[in-house]
């Protein structure tokens, strides 16, 4: 009933009618998600989310299951990997060199740092890492991107969406909170952009945060948010050497090490956007159509996970979250302070 190619799933005619199916739920629930956030204000995925898990009860149906599984998998995939069309290296050489190590520095750090604050707190490596990765990189775009190629287990998926979950919240605090306290450090407009891409999550509160401040900082703070975004690739790479070869248990496996096809569709279109070729109406488009993939994939991860699932959980992953949140703002904030 089901192939494997390129990454994706791919069916057998016999089966696309439940398959669409599904896929219609997640695009239903993506879309009321989208008219909650422009008309009321708030984070369309956590809307996603929450409308998503409302919708629980259908994960259960057959005639459901298959399209939100091709929803939380396939399209995840593709939205992320046109995710490359909002990145050029020109825009990360505009920053200089010495933004750049500070960034890169801060993001890396977060990653080991971050992991190592996960195991503390009793959290398996998988999930210490997911944490970690979704608070370095870009958030909720991040944490699907690690999801898909972390080892297959019953916890996969729900600990996915406790990150998203708090990464969101998170996000969205920042996006209040952050441009206050570059206002107390008393930093220059471009610091203060530098500040909040290096920091906040999710891209859409960066550029909230941003402009709040002026369009120097709003400018600044999304090419430093898109360069922490291409680190997604390299991330997502050699988190596949980890996983792949360690297995669930730690173990070696012995297993094919590969790339994944959406981290080399990433790429690729990264080099395409970065010499040009692509022209702007495309660009635009495919930063556009990755949201709505991205939207559609967390409203279908909503949809199979069951909120008291989510509750017995318990509180350590929201803690790590945020230790791992104030890591990262801790140490942009002592760069900028000591060497800018």
């Amino acid at each position: 009933m089901v192939k494997r190619g390129l990454g994706l799933q791919i069916l057998r005619p016999e089966s696309h009618k439940n398959l669409y199916v599904g896929i219609l739920l997640a695009v239903i629930v993506a879309m009321a998600s989208m008219f909650v956030s422009e008309h009321y204000g708030g984070p369309v995925m956590l809307y996603a989310l929450l409308l998503g898990i409302a919708f629980n009860f259908l994960n259960e149906d057959p005639r459901f299951q298959p399209g939100i599984e091709f929803s939380a998998s396939a399209i995840l995939k593709i939205g992320v990997a046109c995710l490359g069309l909002r990145v050029t290296f020109g825009d990360i050489a505009s920053l200089g060199w010495p933004t750049v190590i500070l960034v890169t520095c801060g993001l890396v750090l977060t990653i080991i740092v971050g992991w190592g604050i996960g195991r503390a707190f009793g959290l398996k490596s998988d999930h210490a890492m997911l944490s970690a990765g979704a608070v370095a990189i870009c958030g909720a775009s991040a944490a699907l991107a690690i999801s898909a190629i972390l080892p297959a287990h019953e916890d996969r998926e729900r600990n996915t969406i406790l990150t998203v979950v708090g990464v969101t919240v998170l996000s969205t605090i920042a996006m209040v909170i952050y441009p206050v306290i570059t206002g107390m450090m008393g930093f220059s407009d471009k610091l203060a952009g530098t500040f909040i891409g290096a920091t906040v999550h999710d891209v859409a509160q960066v550029v909230g945060a941003g402009y709040t401040i002026s369009d120097t900082a709003g400018d600044t703070s999304a090419i430093v948010k898109l360069m922490r975004v291409t680190f997604l690739a390299p991330v997502v790479f050699i988190l596949v050497l980890m996983f792949r070869q360690r297995g669930e248990d730690g173990q070696g496996q012995g297993a094919l090490v590969f790339v994944p096809p959406f981290v080399i569709v990433f790429l690729l279109f990264v080099i395409a956007n970065s010499s040009g070729i692509v022209p702007g109406g495309v660009e635009q488009f495919g930063s556009d159509f990755s949201r709505w993939c991205l939207i559609i994939a967390i409203a279908a991860l909503g949809c199979k996970t069951s909120l008291r699932a989510l509750v017995d959980v318990g509180i350590r992953p929201i803690i790590v979250l945020t230790a791992q949140t104030l890591f990262l703002a801790g140490f942009a904030l002592a760069g900028l302070a000591l060497f800018f």
